[in-house]
């Protein structure tokens, strides 16, 4: 949960401390232009996991659990009815009409559920608006008296990791095959971790981002005002230190989710079922952590809205990359496809012909939105982002500027390009059945 594509030493990120999704990566086939397609209210996670189990684009997916659940149409629900036996532990955010009221309950889609987890640990007001300086020491990672992930007495991330080995444990002394559906709170805030993994990265080793900003100049327009809880993370106006010191707790919670995830897959190993095993590993979207003058998730910048995705398993070559732009729901249909389950209904793609080929076209452009402030198209290495509050449109040549700085769209050399991106948006905002149009 949180976890920007740019957390990966494969992506280029030399100072993050992550032995076991390295490992990961070299046993995989790496999606390195993965997207979530956006959300409908600030949390990002709850559309995000609302895709991935139901396997509908944004628009459609925030009704699609009720239509769904009784025709057993969900995710767990098809694997299970191909003979799987299935396994669910951590967060969930999987709701009716996208009301967070009404729970879809995963015991009744999972055979075996763990400790549910809600949105995000309980955070307190010391997490907010700092730090102000070097001597503002109100909120420490460590500090179990604030409660958070530390709540129960260890660690959510350590109790998710050993729920995930007792499961693989169980699972391989049963005749059907399993899925399991892990679901880590990490590396969402309140980014707590023990001492230990924060002191692995000291604030003089990290870099201020490229595309740093000490404030977003469309901030409220796009609906991220000072007012938005992530972005009340750290303080206004933005200091190089505050966002060093973000950084330095969001790589910490990084490592310590790394080392659990080097465990499952050590247990994995003991048990002979690695060879037979398919691992996706991915996250439900990124985070600004200070780029571009933002902390959180509710933006269409490649930190916010692109992820990790790697792919391991029989069949598959080891230490790969796949550039071909992809969405993280489309895992979703890829394991129907693996576990020989229906995917009649599904929108998201199947990863499958990639896997084949990973020259083949997947989607003629990726799509994105937050709420009705802000819209994105992805397509041929640029990217278009369109505010309507603000009139402002924003072009980018992701291959000469990845990290989003360079606006071409005032630039007069490039307006026919504009106005192709333009028309293309419409044209993929009326698939996707965007109410913007309406």
């Amino acid at each position: 949960d949180d976890q920007s594509f740019n957390t990966l030493k494969a992506c280029g990120n030399t100072e993050i401390k992550t032995p076991n999704i390295d490992r990961l990566v070299d046993q995989s086939l790496h999606f390195t232009n993965t997207y979530n397609m956006g959300s409908w209210i600030p949390a990002v996670c709850m559309p995000s996991r609302m895709m991935l189990n139901t396997g509908k684009f944004l628009w459609k997916s925030k009704n699609a659990p009720e239509e769904q659940f009784p025709k057993k149409q969900m995710w767990s629900q098809r694997i299970k009815s191909a003979g799987y036996k299935t396994y669910m532990a951590g967060k969930w955010h999987v709701f009716y009409n996208g009301d967070w009221r009404e729970k879809v309950d995963p015991k009744d889609v999972f055979d075996v559920v763990g400790t549910l987890r809600p949105g995000m640990p309980k955070d307190t007001p010391e997490g907010y608006n700092r730090p102000k300086n070097g001597n503002d020491t109100s909120w420490l990672p460590w500090d179990k008296t604030k409660g958070g992930y530390w709540e129960g007495g260890k660690h959510w991330t350590e109790v998710q990791g050993e729920e995930i080995i007792n499961f693989i444990e169980l699972a391989s002394k049963e005749d059907e095959p399993y899925f399991i559906y892990s679901a880590f709170n990490a590396p969402h805030d309140p980014r707590q971790s023990p001492k230990e993994f924060v002191d692995m990265y000291s604030l003089d080793s990290i870099s201020i981002p490229k595309n740093f900003l000490s404030e977003y100049p469309y901030k409220d327009q796009i609906g991220c005002p000072e007012s938005l809880r992530d972005e009340r993370l750290a303080p206004f106006p933005r200091t190089e230190y505050a966002v060093k010191v973000n950084i330095q707790e969001y790589y910490a919670i990084i490592t310590h989710l790394d080392k659990q995830i080097g465990l499952i897959l050590k247990k994995l190993e003991e048990l002979g079922e690695q060879d037979n095993t398919y691992i996706f590993f991915t996250a439900d979207h990124g985070l600004a952590c200070g780029q571009h003058g933002l902390m959180g998730k509710q933006n269409l910048f490649d930190h916010s809205v692109r992820v990790p995705f790697l792919v391991s398993g029989p069949g598959i070559e080891g230490g790969t990359k796949c550039n071909t732009p992809i969405y993280l729901q489309d895992i979703m249909p890829t394991t129907l496809e693996i576990s020989g389950a229906k995917k009649s209904g599904v929108d998201f793609k199947s990863l499958i012909p990639l896997i084949q080929d990973n020259q083949k076209k997947h989607y003629n452009s990726i799509y994105g939105a937050y709420m009705h402030l802000q819209r994105m198209i992805t397509k041929d290495g640029y990217k278009l982002i369109y505010y309507p509050e603000a009139s402002k449109f924003l072009l980018f040549d992701l291959n000469k500027d990845p990290d989003e700085i360079n606006n071409l769209a005032e630039k007069s050399e490039y307006s026919s390009k504009l106005e192709e991106m333009k028309s293309s948006l419409v044209l993929l905002q009326k698939e996707m059945n965007d109410p913007m149009l309406e």
